[in-house]
């Protein structure tokens, strides 16, 4: 059953008290730690930001909050005052905790005593087929939470439209994910769990070209591709690469040689080279190697 936080008193922090909670029984904490599990948190259809500077950029990104909780030490630091301040305005409950019982809901090592709940905001396809401009990543099984969350925050940084995740990817709102997306995931639109039949549809109706990272040294070098018009970058699982089905989907395959002993980069290393090849391409500054 859903725990509907806003349902408890909770005063404003400034002109006024902040609740304090000081003990780990207390429901909301109970039910921010039940968060930790990845099918409860889910179910419970939210996300988790925990630090300084992911939730800082949760706070901006406009998404609805649902519960902060924050130690009384981390809450005396000004960027924590000023994130508060605008968690706030936007109606977000706040709670002041104890280190110990902070521990309790956190699910961080070295955890810096901010930590803020929000409800999901996924993206779908449909209103990605709508843009003009199209420049996606796509996520082929996927599995390392820190892989799949750095690709997000690359397709960030490299001015990416969207990432579309399949459905045997892990799931970029996990914890991990989140941390490695340095705040990205709260930024850039994220299609999940989508099958491969849909989308191909989206492929074709949408007259998007597909261009798959490969490990076939018979495939074009990622330098010398055809990043132009409505694109797809597909990246596959850590130790597979794209599956049989996008393979076929794609209409070329990318290279990314090896000079050295290495047989392959790993996926979040391969994907930020062809991002950023891409970005370089379709801004105009870099031309191809031939």
């Amino acid at each position: 059953m859903k725990v509907d936080v806003r349902a408890y008193n909770i005063y404003n922090f400034r002109g006024g008290t902040m609740e304090k909670i000081e003990s780990a029984q207390n429901k909301r904490i109970k039910w921010i730690a039940s968060l930790k599990n990845a099918r409860r948190r889910r179910e419970e259809g939210v996300v988790v930001a925990e630090g300084v500077r992911l939730v800082e950029m949760a706070a901006e990104a406009g998404w609805t909050t649902r519960f902060c909780l924050v130690t009384a030490e981390a809450a005396r630091e000004e960027r924590a005052e000023r994130i508060l301040a605008r968690l706030e305005s936007l109606g977000c409950p706040l709670a002041e905790v104890t280190p110990e019982v902070y521990m309790k809901a956190s699910d961080t090592d070295a955890p810096q005593g901010i930590l803020l709940v929000l409800e999901e905001r996924g993206a779908s396809l449909a209103a990605l087929a709508m843009r003009q401009e199209m420049h996606v990543v796509v996520l082929d099984g996927v599995q390392d939470p820190g892989n799949a969350g750095t690709i997000v925050r690359t397709a960030d940084a490299a001015g990416a439209d969207a990432v579309v995740c399949l459905a045997d990817t892990i799931d970029v709102f996990s914890a991990k994910a989140v941390r490695a997306s340095m705040g990205s995931v709260f930024h850039v639109p994220v299609v999940r769990n989508v099958s491969r039949t849909a989308l191909c549809e989206f492929l074709q109706q949408g007259r998007v070209r597909l261009l798959a990272a490969d490990l076939d040294e018979a495939a074009q070098p990622y330098y010398a591709a055809d990043y132009s018009g409505r694109l797809a970058l597909a990246f596959g699982n850590e130790g597979n690469g794209v599956s049989d089905e996008v393979r076929r989907m794609a209409e070329a395959k990318l290279f990314i040689p090896m000079f050295g002993k290495a047989e392959s980069l790993n996926v979040a290393t391969a994907a930020a080279l062809v991002l950023y090849e891409a970005a370089g391409v379709r801004r105009g500054f870099r031309r191809h190697c031939q």
